[in-house]
């Protein structure tokens, strides 16, 4: 759909807009309580289930932290994962209308009432753009409600302009994800945002029902529903090899197809026997020094088909190992991943440890789980109920 189409059918001009046009399709605010409590992750699955009910979806996070750069456009990371799997035919920047680098907020508290008016117009014409001739849009939130404050565009301020709904994402258990959830509905009241459920996440599955139970009743208390609890799934939290050259900015010597998954959910340094790793029997990535380099990787590829070869999903070889010309010979001819870097091993180690999982674009084998995930465990119909048959009003901002 062309920029000139989409002018015709909102009616905007060349004047500042300050408020979203659309006034019928249902938005859907994601927030959470803190970070990596799984909202891009509910984002994708609501994203997903939601197109069980209609093809009409859209998607938009107004405000992004994290970007890449795409046709010399800054787009949010998580706009960008969500195109690559649902193919959601918005232009890019309409998904991801404002970025914040480096210099973001010092520019605005230097010239604040120009550079509002200005993101607030950005972001309420990429709104319209996203969410024309869509039944439904995810808004997905960046953090708690409060995150923004300092230029003026917090997720309660945002989800207020836009006019949303808001479901608040907390981390598993009962007492901490509760008391955060109280402050969140907090600053969403008090912006005049309606919180229309709670998802509580990453739940240990033997306290599935445990969890259930107490938070429905401390949220009903709060006027709050609860919409579901999400079992921890140990696939959606396990490292890639992708993800692990990814962070260590490692060099491939045989990066593997763009669909290759490869998670490990164990390491092993300096590994001193094949009777060692077999014993591990997990999916696992080896550690190797350069002196070792050239051994490891003879006694795994020569026989790529044994047990040795099943139980690694790749190999790390640190500070610049040299290999032989047999070696490169092996490895290009092999499906395993290596990678190498001019790290340490005790250094790469403490990385795994330290990673933060997200989901990434190569990651396919992610979305069924994560799809099933939400439609087994949250109430869709609540969330349908919320919004009624009834056309938007427009938010009243002066409220």
């Amino acid at each position: 759909m062309s920029d000139t189409h989409i002018k015709q059918v909102t009616g905007v001009s060349e004047e500042l807009q300050t408020v979203p046009l659309n006034a019928t399709t249902k938005r859907l605010y994601i927030a959470a309580t803190r970070m990596n409590d799984g909202k891009t992750t509910t984002s994708l699955a609501l994203f997903a289930a939601l197109r069980t009910l209609t093809n009409k979806v859209g998607f938009i996070k107004p405000v992004g932290q994290r970007y890449v750069e795409v046709d010399g456009e800054q787009i949010d990371e998580d706009s960008v994962l969500l195109q690559s799997i649902f193919n959601v035919e918005v232009p890019m920047k309409a998904m991801s209308p404002i970025s914040i680098h480096s210099n973001f907020t010092r520019e605005f508290l230097d010239d604040p009432h120009n550079h509002l008016k200005n993101h607030i117009d950005n972001m309420c014409r990429a709104f319209d753009r996203a969410a024309y001739d869509k039944d439904y849009i995810i808004i997905e939130g960046t953090g708690h409600a409060g995150v923004g404050s300092v230029f003026d565009l917090s997720n309660a301020e945002v989800a207020k302009r836009l006019n949303a709904k808001v479901i608040i994402v907390a981390g598993g258990g009962i007492g901490r994800p509760i008391d955060e959830i109280a402050l969140n509905q907090a600053l969403f009241k008090n912006a005049g945002v309606e919180v229309i459920g709670a998802i509580i996440n990453k739940v240990l599955p033997e306290k599935l029902d445990f969890i259930k139970h107490y938070c429905g009743i401390a949220l009903e208390r709060m006027g709050i529903p609860l919409l579901g609890c999400i079992p921890i799934e140990d696939k959606l939290s396990s490292p890639s090899i992708r993800q692990l050259a990814r962070e260590l900015e490692a060099e491939w010597l045989n990066e593997p197809s763009h669909n290759f998954s490869g998670r490990f959910v164990s390491i092993i340094i300096e590994p001193s026997s094949e009777k060692q790793i077999l014993k591990n029997k997990k999916e696992t990535v080896l550690i190797v020094s350069s002196n070792k380099g050239s051994a490891v990787i003879d006694s795994i590829l020569e026989a790529p088909q044994g047990e040795i070869a099943k139980a690694v999903c790749g190999i790390v070889l640190t500070q610049g190992a040299e290999l032989s010309e047999t070696n490169l010979a092996m490895i290009k001819n092999s499906q395993l991943p290596i990678i190498i870097t001019s790290q340490d091993s005790y250094f790469i180690a403490s990385k795994i440890n330290n990673m933060n999982v997200k989901t990434l674009p190569s990651d396919a084998d992610k979305i069924p789980i994560i799809k099933s995930l939400i439609t087994e465990n949250v109430d869709l119909e609540k969330i349908q109920n919320a919004f009624g048959s009834e056309t938007l009003p427009l938010p009243d901002l002066n409220g």
